[in-house]
C-alpha cells in the first residue's frame, strides 16, 4: 500500500511513485544532483520536464518532488553546473531551460564514477557468501 511518505535524500526528500514495487529505498546524500545532471545530459530541459525525466528514466520508482528539485537546481546552477536560458515550454509557457556546463559534465562523469564504484562495493557485500570469508 502506498502511504506518500516522504523519504530522506540528504537535507531533501523523494517520495516513492505508487506502483507495484516496494517502496524506494532511502538515497544517499548528494543522489539527487546526479540525477539532476543526468536528466539534464540527454538535453536542455525546464524544472519540471527535469522532474518528469528522472521519473520516467526510473520506470516510475522515483519522483522528485518540486520542493527538493527546485533548490537543487538553483544550487547546481550558483555552483556553474548548471547553466541557463530563458525559452518557451511545450505547452506555450516561458520558462528557464537548464543544461549542462562543462564543469557540470565533469562532475556528472566524476558523481556516475563514484556511484558505480560503490554500488559494485555494496553488491560484493550482498553477494558474499560464508566461501568469502578468510580461512
Amino acid at each position: 500500500m502506498y502511504l506518500g511518505l516522504l523519504e530522506p535524500l540528504g537535507d531533501q526528500f523523494v517520495t516513492p511513485t505508487p506502483t507495484s514495487h516496494p517502496p524506494t529505498p532511502e538515497l544517499l546524500q548528494g543522489t539527487l544532483d546526479m540525477l539532476i545532471l543526468k536528466a539534464v545530459s540527454v538535453g536542455p530541459m525546464h524544472g519540471y520536464g527535469i522532474l518528469l525525466r528522472i521519473q520516467h528514466f526510473s520506470g516510475a520508482a522515483l519522483e522528485i518532488q518540486q520542493g527538493s528539485l527546485y533548490p537543487a537546481v538553483y544550487r547546481l546552477e550558483h555552483q556553474g553546473l548548471l547553466a541557463s536560458e530563458w525559452g518557451t515550454s511545450d505547452n506555450n509557457r516561458k520558462a528557464k531551460f537548464y543544461s549542462l556546463t562543462p564543469a557540470g559534465r565533469r562532475r556528472f562523469k566524476e558523481s556516475r564514477e563514484s556511484w558505480t564504484r560503490l554500488v559494485q562495493a555494496i553488491g560484493s557485500v550482498l553477494d558474499a557468501t560464508p566461501a568469502d570469508l578468510p580461512a
